[in-house]
């Protein structure tokens, strides 16, 4: 009896990540899952691109696979928000008895940004779908084709495990290690990926305060039990505050070093000047604010005004482009300013 698996991934205007995402999923070799991708209102087609690439018409070229015509055509089912909203009877109109041949499409009218455009989807799979994990996975990632039997391996052997995660590697350097695991450095107001493991040649699992929000695989109750992302962050920092909370519950967050996958990073953050820059600092700060001591948020704001905010500052002047510079610092200290008043 191996668990079931909803694999959820967001996509916005970035189809061509999502499709190469998907054909990596759908040739991986876990028995039993089903895909919900969600669309965040993109504006490039992205809809139509996917369902081209479920028939069969769009062939994904890719370095880490050879793209396969035997898992095609994959059966699409729709929806709008809308239409999840006034609880359209979802079970009955999911008529494919073969859920890897599946492809569940959420249609969101708007970008709710990461955390709610997952919430939309969590909240789909936990109504209709009844499953025992779910793995948030991004969209601008390759998957292992074992990935998710080792991760799943791990979940099933500790009932106080909860929150799971991969070695990510760097998809430009498929050997470089983008994220161990990630710890938290609560008298900084700081999570810092992990990335020095693979040098202890080790596949046993490990202890860590967060997993990476672009491959987490959680046990379907911590929803029920902690709730959904944040989604006041809109993006960044939430998959560290929704660790956080599981930790609270006494719940393990582990790291599974056997477990691959290959991440491009900023692939649709990127796309938005400022983006990055304004959502990590407001987030910060509220983060350290709800679950830092009182102790350590003051050493945090130490830190930061004497420290992080002139590095980052001095960072935008070197690195970037002159008609860059004043929106840049423009988002930053709005997110010092939101994060800290708000």
């Amino acid at each position: 009896m191996n668990p079931k698996v909803a694999i959820i991934i967001l996509n916005w205007n970035g189809w061509e990540d999502t499709v190469e995402c998907l054909e990596s999923v759908y040739q991986i070799e876990y028995p039993l899952y089903e895909v919900i991708v969600v669309d965040n209102g993109s504006k490039d087609g992205s809809i139509q691109k996917i369902k081209n690439y479920a028939d069969g018409k769009t062939k994904v070229k890719s370095t880490f696979f050879k793209f396969s015509q035997e898992n095609k055509p994959i059966y699409v089912k729709e929806y709008s928000k809308a239409e999840l909203e006034n609880s359209v009877p979802i079970k009955e109109t999911i008529t494919n008895p073969v859920s890897r041949k599946n492809l569940i499409l959420i249609k969101n009218d708007n970008n709710y940004g990461f955390a709610e455009g997952n919430n939309i989807g969590i909240r789909f799979t936990l109504n209709n779908l009844n499953p025992d994990y779910i793995l948030l996975l991004n969209n601008d990632t390759v998957v292992d084709p074992y990935f998710l039997n080792e991760m799943i391996k791990v979940a099933e052997n500790d009932s106080h495990i909860g929150v799971l995660g991969p070695t990510v590697y760097e998809y430009k350097n498929p050997f470089e290690v983008q994220s161990a695991g990630a710890k938290i450095y609560w008298n900084k107001g700081e999570v810092v990926n992990l990335t020095s493991r693979e040098s202890k040649y080790s596949d046993e699992p490990e202890d860590v305060d967060s997993v990476i929000g672009c491959a987490l695989l959680a046990k379907t109750e911590l929803f029920h039990k902690i709730g959904y992302l944040n989604k006041d962050y809109f993006a960044y920092l939430e998959e560290s505050e929704w660790c956080v909370r599981a930790h609270k519950a006494s719940y393990r967050i582990v790291y599974v070093p056997i477990g691959k996958i290959w991440h491009k990073g900023g692939a649709t953050s990127n796309k938005i000047t400022g983006f990055t820059l304004y959502h990590y600092t407001r987030n910060r700060f509220w983060f350290m604010k709800k679950h830092a001591s009182k102790s350590q948020y003051v050493s945090c704001l130490i830190y930061f005004f004497g420290f992080r905010m002139w590095l980052v500052v001095g960072g935008i002047f070197y690195r970037q482009r002159t008609k860059e510079m004043l929106p840049s610092l423009i988002s930053f200290f709005k997110g010092i300013r939101d994060g800290i008043m708000t």
